[in-house]
């Protein structure tokens, strides 16, 4: 029987570079979605870490971001260590990222087993949440496996990847057997139309694929070494500087713009034949847009959701958010209005359809080609 993994072994890499443009006008470049407060206290960002924190050193907690976020990063993770905190010079997906950050956990610990998490998502059950991600360490540790949270579909949604199950994994000889169930992978599927999405959520046999990934460093470096050779190469080279940040830094400004933009999926998950799925038991939510936000609001006896001072008369399933400073803020009133969204910032009022909400990050493009409202992206 192999020894229980040393949680100073433990590494959690948070993803936190992305530009949330669908929350705008209260997610901004330098502020997006995982930087703001949409539910609670605390931004995503510092729920992800504080997730974490009873199952990984703060000093083995990593986050990716980019040189526009990476001050206000450092603002509201003043506990974290500043070499922990580590800037894309350019944006290149998912794989350059995890690449990046499993140099620095190889420059730590051969032996380190790294779990990658975004940074925005929503978990309202925390503790199921720490059971899964606990066995999944532990999976990782023991076996040369690339371990997948995969969350049981509760609506047939097209707005996320899928993966198969296969059959359920026996427990290890000699080891405790798990709380947490494991598949073995079968396929990864894109997003769904809603005919396919409806016989994957009758089948059973489907997972949303929620972007979480635990490995080892062996593994994961095992396996880039096999699919993506340069992005292998580029992993040792980081790995060598990473003990120096400032070295690390200039190294990466001259080779992250060439590097390969490819997602982690399609750069290793779909391509591996030693993916698990870790039965992701536990309430999970990927805020996409702001309709979303809905399901975590109290509606009123019309289903309008609301945050702020909120007054109406014959409205119904409205989404109303008010971000304004306290000084600022004034009553928002609606008559007749149904299915619309009200987000009002300091400086900037977003009305729009609930059923074209996607359509934000078009309207974000405008913006930035305006030079008056380029301010507001």
């Amino acid at each position: 029987m192999k020894p229980t993994p040393d949680i100073n072994d433990r590494f959690v890499i948070i993803m936190a570079g992305g530009r949330g443009e669908r929350f705008w006008p209260v997610s901004r470049e330098k502020t997006p979605k995982q930087l703001i407060k949409l539910l609670g206290v605390k931004s995503f960002l510092q729920q992800a870490v504080q997730r974490v924190l009873p199952l990984v050193p703060l000093k083995n907690i990593l986050v990716i971001t980019n040189a526009a976020q990476a001050a206000a990063v450092r603002k509201q993770l003043p506990l974290l260590p500043k070499a922990n905190i580590i800037a894309e010079p350019v944006g290149r997906d998912t794989c350059a990222a995890v690449t990046l950050g499993a140099a620095i956990v190889g420059a730590r610990s051969a032996k380190g087993i790294m779990a990658v998490l975004p940074a925005d998502h929503v978990i309202a059950s925390e503790k199921p949440f720490q059971q899964v991600l606990a066995d999944a360490f532990d999976m990782a540790a023991r076996s040369p496996v690339i371990v997948t949270i995969g969350i049981k579909p509760t609506e047939p949604a097209t707005g996320y990847g899928y993966i198969q199950t296969g059959s359920v994994l026996p427990p290890s000889a000699g080891v405790p057997k798990a709380r947490t169930i494991f598949f073995q992978a079968e396929k990864f599927v894109e997003k769904p139309d809603l005919d396919t999405a409806r016989e994957y959520l009758s089948s059973g046999c489907h997972r949303w694929n929620a972007g979480m990934f635990i490995w080892s460093f062996a593994t994961l470096t095992e396996g880039l070494q096999r699919h993506q050779p340069e992005m292998y190469a580029a992993c040792q080279r980081w790995c060598k500087a990473a003990s120096q940040p400032a070295k690390l830094a200039r190294i990466l400004t001259r080779e992250y713009p060439a590097i390969k933009k490819i997602s982690i999926d399609f750069a290793l998950m779909e391509q591996a034949q030693n993916v698990v799925v870790a039965d992701g038991a536990f309430e999970w939510d990927d805020l996409g847009a702001w309709p979303a936000l809905a399901r975590h609001l109290k509606p009123d006896a019309s289903g309008n959701c609301a945050v702020g001072d909120f007054i109406h008369v014959d409205a119904a399933r409205n989404i109303v958010f008010d971000a304004r400073s306290k000084a600022r803020r004034t009553p928002i009133a609606l008559v007749g209005l149904c299915d619309t969204i009200i987000v009002q910032t300091d400086d900037a009022v977003l009305v729009a359809n609930r059923h074209q909400a996607q359509q934000i990050k078009y309207l974000v493009k405008q913006l930035a080609q305006s030079p008056k409202l380029k301010r507001l992206v």
